[in-house]
């Protein structure tokens, strides 16, 4: 199996929109629309196998050294194979390239994260997310997510 990573394009949208649905109708990923996708598609990256997309993750900025791994997912049937791993790798290597020395996540999966070099740290570390994203989600005062960082400097 050959996984190739790259830069998402405005192609992509449409199947980024359905990895993120199903991911956000079970209720473990904020939903996104077509058109947040399509406004925000430079930060997003694919993650494909034959050609086929597969997987995706995008980088928001959150401070002038601070950025978080959003809307990471693998297709059913193509979980367990690595693609995941892939995918954080390369977003970790953008924020190299972008000079950002913390790489953080909020998530349910903490054993993946910490398998890709994170540890879990307080939620309130980061009152950036907090202000930016959190006042708007359904779940801000009972909030179930893990905070992972990943420091680079």
């Amino acid at each position: 199996m050959n996984v190739a990573c790259r830069k998402a394009a405005l192609n992509d949208v449409e199947k980024l929109y359905q990895i993120i649905q199903g991911y956000a109708e079970k209720g473990i990923m904020l939903p996104r629309s077509r058109d947040v996708i399509r406004a925000q598609i430079d930060t997003f990256v694919v993650a494909e196998v034959d050609d086929r997309l597969v997987g995706c993750g995008s980088l928001c900025r959150l401070g002038p050294d601070l950025v978080e791994i959003r809307s990471l997912g693998v297709e059913e049937g193509h979980k367990g194979r690595g693609i995941g791993r892939k995918l954080v790798d390369y977003l970790v290597e953008e924020a190299r390239r972008n000079r950002l020395t913390k790489v953080m996540a909020l998530t349910y999966e903490v054993a993946f994260f910490e398998k890709n070099g994170f540890s879990v740290v307080s939620k309130e570390i980061f009152p950036e997310k907090v202000w930016r994203d959190c006042i708007h989600c359904k779940k801000q005062h009972c909030c179930d997510e893990i905070a992972v960082l990943k420091r680079l400097d």
